[in-house]
C-alpha cells in the first residue's frame, strides 16, 4: 500500500478552510500596489524605447562597426 494513502486524511484534515465570501475583500491597499506596478511597467516600457532608439541611432551612425564583418572570439 502506497504510504501517501494512509497520510492523505491526516494532511487533508490539516489544510485551511476555504473562507467565506464575506471574510474576503480586496482594499486599498492591493489597489494601491496594482496601480504602482501599472506605472512601473509604463515606465520600464518608456525607457526601454528611448534605449532603443538611441541604440538604432548610434548603429546608424556606424559606432558599432559593420555587420559584414565576421564576429572574432577574443583568445
Amino acid at each position: 500500500m502506497n504510504p501517501l494513502t494512509l497520510l492523505l486524511p491526516y494532511l487533508v484534515s490539516g489544510a485551511d478552510k476555504v473562507p467565506s465570501p464575506e471574510d474576503v475583500k480586496a482594499g486599498w491597499g492591493a489597489f494601491a500596489v496594482f496601480i504602482l506596478m501599472a506605472v512601473a511597467v509604463a515606465l520600464l516600457g518608456w525607457s526601454m524605447n528611448r534605449h532603443l532608439r538611441k541604440a538604432r541611432r548610434n548603429a546608424d551612425r556606424g559606432v558599432f562597426g559593420t555587420t559584414d564583418e565576421p564576429h572574432r572570439h577574443a583568445s
